[in-house]
């Protein structure tokens, strides 16, 4: 199966790795002049993977979306938009694409998918492909379970059987709004959990129960199926995020905490203002994520501001549990 990968950081060389070990004919597409793009092209390797030589690495982005039959995309979630821009000046109508990236876009709330459709791929021609697991652990070898989503159900039965190994165990997902909002959210509770390891650790097992139970509320108000929440896409995923030394948002969280800067991309600051503002529009109370956009677009001193707002949140008034 031909298949281009278009963007070569972190996770997208990692994805390039896997699907070339699967067999498939890999290429892998990064920007001309891109640090990421250009050490790959120089040394074939990273910190993370060492690129077989039958994976074919390019800068020429009408070549690597016309030659492949599937188009994986690993690039920021801000610039998705932009970025199908570009692509659809190219003759891809007949192409399957396959987002391996998590985030709502901040200036208009829409899901990934969303952002496809309106650039004008036929919904029927998308997958996500969302769930726990850090490259530095599957490249040891260490298994891990994730989900792939459409609402063609044919598609994502044969890119399941197309990409599972011993390595990945695939389940189908049969909600792609709350998978989507699920793993985006799942980032918003990373950058959470990073804050509580510096100002108040045990409070992350209630971060995984109310943070999951928010989450909840929101896919329910979009249209999904609230349990979703609970599924691989948010809670298996950030339960993963919230204990792991590789995460990029929970190392955001505890740098911020300890007033530090974090220099590498963490999409859950982008995403709890686009969170915050789906809330609003749905009517729907997310106080952890509101509280993490707080904190990541506000000013002052960074850990009293943390611990300012657990106090906000802790004075809340009193609720059931699992209110609506």
């Amino acid at each position: 199966m031909k298949i281009s990968v278009l963007g070569c950081g972190r996770w997208g060389s990692f994805i390039a790795w896997y699907l070339s070990n699967r067999g498939n004919e890999v290429c892998s597409w990064g920007p001309e002049g891109d640090g990421s793009y250009k050490i790959l092209k120089e040394t074939g390797r990273n910190e993370y993977v060492e690129l077989d030589n039958k994976i074919e690495l390019s800068c020429d982005l009408e070549y690597a979306v016309t030659r492949a039959e599937i188009i994986v995309i690993s690039i920021s979630a801000q610039g998705l938009r932009g970025f199908m821009k570009r692509i659809m000046q190219y003759p891809v109508s007949d192409k399957i694409f396959v987002l391996c990236m998590k985030g709502i876009e901040v200036d208009t709330g829409k899901r990934l998918s969303e952002i496809l459709v309106e650039s004008g791929i036929s919904l029927e021609k998308i997958a996500v492909w969302v769930g726990p697991g850090h490259i530095q652990s599957f490249v040891q070898g260490v298994p891990n379970c994730m989900v792939i989503d459409s609402v063609n159900d044919a598609l994502k039965r044969e890119l399941v059987h197309a990409f599972r190994s011993d390595l990945i165990r695939f389940y189908y997902g049969d909600d792609l709004i709350g998978t989507e909002i699920g793993a985006a959210a799942k980032n918003v509770m990373g950058i959470a959990a990073g804050v509580l390891d510096v100002v108040c650790v045990p409070l992350k097992g209630p971060l995984m129960s109310r943070g999951a139970r928010e989450v909840a509320r929101l896919i329910k108000a979009m249209g999904g199926n609230e349990l979703s929440a609970y599924g691989l896409a948010h809670l298996g995923d950030y339960e993963t995020t919230l204990f792991s030394p590789y995460s990029h948002n929970r190392m955001y969280g505890e740098m911020l905490a300890k007033g530090q800067r974090f220099e590498k991309l963490a999409e859950g600051v982008a995403t709890s203002r686009a969170m915050s503002e789906l809330g609003k529009r749905y009517g729907v109370e997310l106080p952890i994520t509101e509280a993490v956009c707080r904190v990541c677009y506000g000013e002052g001193n960074d850990e009293a501001r943390c611990r300012e707002e657990i106090g906000k949140m802790f004075a809340r008034s009193t609720k059931r549990e699992m209110y609506q």
